[in-house]
């Protein structure tokens, strides 16, 4: 069936009357409708007329209000956000049936009048002057600005109550743009625009939204019964609401086809058998936000969120880019890798229970492009029992909870920095059982005195051994000397230019938000607090050869047109010499493949080759591991966010396992090991860039899976307290 379009010789008002004779005719109809006796039309005719004259005659129709919708990288929804349920379609995919069930009820002379119907006002007036009431003739133009007036309201209570008030100033304002878009727009537009901006009721606006609420199909598909049953939602939706009040519904519905068959658009056999068929919805209840998206992603998707809605690419102002992300009808396209996600997901649930109170997390990273690949964590999305909606992975400033300390993966930076310096792999330190932080200096020209409390969880001194040694084994003894000799404040530049620019909570008093990076003598040991994120994009960096990319999770938006949009990439810089990456990358190898290395017993990932490196507090207070191959880099951490920093793992049941000593091959290092095994799984071998190792590297070291001890740092001469003396594994 055919949308019908009559033609007819009536001049068009706006048109053929010319501009004041429509201002005098609109004035006194809207007058009239004003006014409920007859005998006061004259009476407020000229001022309204006056009024009509004085609004400027151009109203531009909105951009409309849309949901958008997130995709991860192989363009499975992982949720759809919007502040209006709305999806703009053209005319031509709206059923035509639906265009004549509306036209019919609400305005069935609409294609032979132009912005007033003057019939159908003058008969208002006649009803208005009888029964003392205000109704209105007003047609599918007149409707139409009122809806704009209503969609620029927003969720503001009082402009909705403004744009929807029975007043005399609405009335002129309202047939002054109809006039207006009736001599700019084709009878076709204005169709189409009505269409996609009125409200059916629910969460539905639009008609393709109202079709998918009720019926679950698409507007195109729409059948006489439920074009019908729409169309006449759009007088009153609450009142004929098809769930809340099905009788009222149906018999809205029958008076629809009703009209329909009086005015030649079915025949009355048609509209007798389409009011014979029961009302049959079938709800497709609509759902918005993050929390709608599937298990495990909530989070990501939350991250997501926080970039659109703080990054100034996206709107200069907080309401220009909330705008973005509620209106903006896009399609964002995510580096959300389903089999790395499911991966992490099913392995971090396998060890950490939400009931647990200890927290799993965990990120993987791609080396060479910082695309997030997958974002999980042990307790789930939401405001319950045993629930969250704090990112444990993130930053504050990413909806996170600020990170955690890391322990002896922060080794890697400091080596890192000594490399770069000429130090070489087999560089020997003397490294006793316990000793003195050294004196050093940091970048604010501070001096931190010497003070005791480095040391070993061992009272075995390992004697004189080089770097690949020490990083098997997590040494405190041999990085902090390290440390000294090559500088702190060369060991926290380095860190930076790895992306460690900040920790993960929230600081007031930084330009940047966040919490600059404690310059103190125990930062090779990891007591700076830092997010998974961080950790796997710092690993992620050695894998690809010293080339730094800062963390991205979207990597295409469209608009509604379908056109792309500017977002923000990843800025990849060389932080490292390709020699620094691969010397740094046979340190960590060493981890995972030597016999003394702390991660050795976890480092079989299927043949892959892969590298490494543990991480336990004081206390076991926090679990880390973090390990690459040439694809992934994955960094997870085991603690308790709400317990006390005094709160040990160890001792504890996690996930179903008692863990004596909770250090982090055994905890993160077995849910590192289970994520990475399924998601490398189908991938090509490739091999890590690595360094030759010292002749006497390849000695087993004299003590395996050693932990830090419990100390402090003393307080420096500023009177800062150095930290936790955080060991490794």
């Amino acid at each position: 069936m055919a949308a019908k379009q009559i033609s007819t010789p009536l001049q068009k008002v706006g048109n053929g009357l010319g501009l004041v004779g429509a201002s005098v005719l609109a004035g006194a109809i809207v007058a009239g409708l004003a006014i409920p006796a007859v005998g006061a039309v004259g009476l407020g005719a000229k001022s309204t007329a006056d009024d009509f004259n004085s609004i400027s005659d151009s109203l531009a129709i909105p951009t409309l209000s849309q949901s958008s919708t997130i995709y991860d990288a192989d363009g499975g929804v992982i949720a759809t956000v919007y502040s209006r349920d709305r999806q703009v379609e053209p005319l031509s995919k709206i059923a035509p049936v639906m265009q004549n069930a509306l036209i019919d009820i609400e305005d069935h002379r609409f294609y032979q009048h132009g912005a007033i119907d003057l019939t159908g006002t003058l008969r208002a007036l006649t009803r208005n002057a009888s029964s003392g009431s205000t109704q209105g003739g007003s047609t599918l133009t007149q409707q139409l600005v009122k809806n704009i007036f209503i969609e620029e309201a927003g969720d503001d209570a009082t402009l909705v109550a403004q744009a929807t008030a029975q007043t005399t100033d609405r009335k002129i304002k309202e047939l002054r743009y109809a006039i207006n878009f009736e001599k700019t727009l084709t009878k076709q537009q204005i169709l189409d625009d009505y269409l996609n901006i009125t409200y059916f009721g629910g969460k539905a606006y639009g008609v393709e939204a109202a079709a998918e609420q009720y019926f679950s199909v698409h507007a195109s598909e729409l059948t006489l019964p439920q074009a019908a049953l729409l169309a006449g939602l759009v007088q009153a939706p609450s009142q004929y609401d098809p769930i809340a009040n099905p009788e009222a519904a149906l018999t809205r519905r029958n008076e629809v086809l009703n009209s329909m068959a009086s005015y030649g658009t079915i025949t009355p056999a048609a509209a007798k058998a389409a009011e014979a068929t029961p009302v049959k919805l079938k709800i497709k209840h609509a759902s918005e936000g993050c929390i709608t998206a599937k298990k495990g992603e909530e989070f990501f998707c939350d991250y997501v969120k926080s970039i659109i809605l703080k990054d100034p690419t996206f709107g200069k102002t907080a309401e220009e880019r909330s705008a973005v992300w509620y209106t903006g009808g896009l399609k964002i396209y995510t580096t959300l890798n389903p089999k790395d996600q499911a991966a992490d997901v099913k392995a971090v649930e396998d060890h950490a229970y939400a009931s647990d109170k200890a927290i799993a997390a965990s990120t993987m990273v791609e080396p060479g492009t910082g695309k997030i690949l997958a974002m999980a964590q042990s307790r789930p999305y939401g405001t319950g029992t045993n629930q969250t909606e704090i990112n444990y992975n993130a930053d504050s400033q990413h909806s996170g909870g600020g990170g955690f300390p890391t322990g002896s993966i922060f080794k890697a930076v400091t080596a890192a920095a000594a490399l770069e310096q000429g130090i070489p792999l087999s560089y020997t330190i003397n490294s006793v059982a316990s000793g003195d932080f050294p004196e050093m200096t940091n970048c604010n020209g501070d001096r931190l005195l010497a003070t005791p409390g480095d040391e070993n969880d061992t009272t075995t001194p390992y004697g004189n051994i080089n770097m690949v040694q020490a990083m098997a084994a997590s040494v405190n003894t041999y990085f902090v000397p390290l440390e000294a000799k090559v500088g702190l404040c060369n060991v926290v530049k380095m860190a930076q230019r790895l992306g460690l620019t900040y920790q993960g909570s929230a600081d007031s008093k930084s330009p940047s938000g966040l919490t600059p990076l404690d310059q103190v003598q125990t930062l090779t040991l990891g007591v700076n607090s830092l997010t998974t994120l961080q950790i796997a994009n710092l690993y992620a960096t050695f894998s690809a050869n010293g080339t730094y990319c800062s963390p991205t999770a979207i990597s295409r938006i469209t608009n509604s047109s379908g056109k792309d949009i500017k977002v923000p990439g990843s800025n990849c810089t060389q932080a490292l010499t390709p020699s620094v990456a691969a010397s740094v990358n046979t340190l960590l190898h060493s981890v995972v493949s030597d016999p003394g290395g702390t991660g050795a017993s976890i480092g079989d990932i299927g043949g892959y080759d892969d590298a490494g490196k543990t991480g336990t507090t004081n206390n076991e207070d926090q679990a880390w591991f973090a390990g690459y191959t040439k694809q992934i880099s994955d960094a997870t951490m085991m603690t308790s966010p709400s317990a006390p920093s005094t709160y040990s793992l160890s001792g504890k049941t996690i996930g179903g396992t008692y863990y004596a000593k909770a250090w982090g091959y055994l905890t993160s290092g077995a849910v590192w090991h289970q994520a990475m095994v399924a998601s490398m799984s189908g991938l090509p071998h490739l091999s890590l860039t690595v360094a030759a190792k010292p002749a006497d590297a390849v000695k087993a070291t004299t003590t395996t899976k050693n932990n830090g001890n419990n100390s402090n740092n003393g307080n420096n001469n500023n009177g800062n307290n150095g930290g936790n003396n955080n060991g490794g594994h």
